[in-house]
């Protein structure tokens, strides 16, 4: 195997698209898998269908092009810029939308090439009163949606975990555990238009909490990338009782070498943990492994072996003290680390670190 290396367990993405699916379908949520994480790869979209999930977004459509022999809906989760709307309309089922303008384009598209495009507005909770964003700017958008020809309206969402991929504020006012402001625009919609899709970002950790199918829960789609993939919900916190197995990263020791700690621990790589003391703690073992600075964030890695410590990094090579490792390591063999959200994000984007799925 060509190191570095990331590698997907693609049984552990369908067991947890399947676990999930489930816990949203039987509270009468429609699941959406999220492939930003993974740039659309193939073999990991496959295991989410697998796993029951009928319909795949993305925020780049270059990714939903990469998918478009694949048996499933495909979904646009960006703002459709107006130089795209021939390819949206082409290679996507479904998008998201906040401007009258490029709705125009987007039906003349549609019309052109003799298709139905489902169009799910974007309504921001957070706005202020009186502009295009409030219930009252979103009604006259569902009104031109319902009068373009080869549009149709598939409903409304929101974006209620995507900045920065943390929304405490959402959380501790209760917004998503209790739906309150889906029923809101629910009560808005209900009464005049037919509201198929009220969809919400990537929020998994709510389905938990949400009320039973025969309730008519406001929430009626859920859009999950991490969830899925990582087994990770809102502030990726940890999804209870979900594996999050189903992503490493392997690189390969080049060196290892008794240096001491004062050296080893050398203000010219850059330090990941700003908490480390530069003292002399005497001579330590030091190991260089084939990944750096370039190819990934250090800070975003963690040791699979919680003996080993991570030093710094160089563009080209990641510094390791391993003198109080669990195994004894020799030079050729592999490393193994856990990854972040955005150190998974890095590796799928660098060309040097080669690609692998097994099941």
């Amino acid at each position: 195997m060509q190191h570095p290396s990331l590698s997907f367990d693609l049984r552990v993405i369908e067991d947890n698209a399947r676990i999930l699916g489930r816990l949203c379908c039987d509270k009468g949520v429609i699941p959406v898998g999220i492939s930003k994480l993974i740039a659309g790869t193939k073999p990991i979209v496959r295991a989410m269908i697998l796993g029951g999930i009928q319909t795949i977004g993305d925020t780049q459509l270059q990714n939903l092009m990469k998918l478009a022999d694949l048996p499933l809906r495909k979904m646009l989760l960006r703002r459709v810029l107006l130089s795209d709307v021939a390819d949206v309309v082409e290679y996507t089922d479904i998008s998201l939308h906040t401007n009258g303008v490029v709705l125009e384009a987007l039906s003349r598209a549609a019309v052109a090439s003799n298709k139905t495009h489902e169009v799910i507005l974007i309504h921001n909770f957070d706005s202020l009163p009186d502009t295009p964003a409030n219930g009252f700017g979103t009604e006259i958008l569902v009104e031109q949606v319902l009068r373009l020809p080869g549009l149709t309206f598939g409903g409304i969402c929101s974006q209620l975990a995507c900045y920065e991929d943390y929304e405490r504020g959402v959380v501790e006012t209760g917004c998503t555990t209790d739906d309150s402001s889906y029923s809101i625009c629910s009560a808005d919609f209900a009464g005049s238009h037919s509201v198929e899709s009220l969809s919400g970002a990537d929020i998994a950790g709510v389905v938990l909490r949400m009320p039973e199918k025969n309730s008519s829960p406001s929430l009626t789609q859920l859009r999950m990338g991490s969830a899925l993939i990582m087994g990770l919900g809102l502030n990726t916190t940890l999804i209870p009782d979900m594996p999050q197995s189903a992503i490493s990263l392997e690189a390969e020791i080049v060196d290892i070498k008794e240096k001491s700690s004062v050296y080893m621990y050398s203000v010219y790589a850059e330090q990941p943990n700003h908490e480390l003391q530069f003292n002399e703690r005497g001579f330590r073992l030091r190991a260089l492994c084939a990944i750096g600075k370039r190819d990934v964030d250090v800070r975003q890695l963690t040791p699979a072996d919680d003996g080993i410590v991570i030093i710094g990094a160089t563009d080209k090579v990641l510094i390791l003290d391993i003198t109080d490792a669990n195994t004894c390591y020799k030079i050729g063999e592999p490393l193994q680390f856990h990854l972040s959200y955005q150190g998974v994000l890095q590796c799928i984007a660098s060309e040097a670190v080669s690609k692998h799925y097994w099941c």
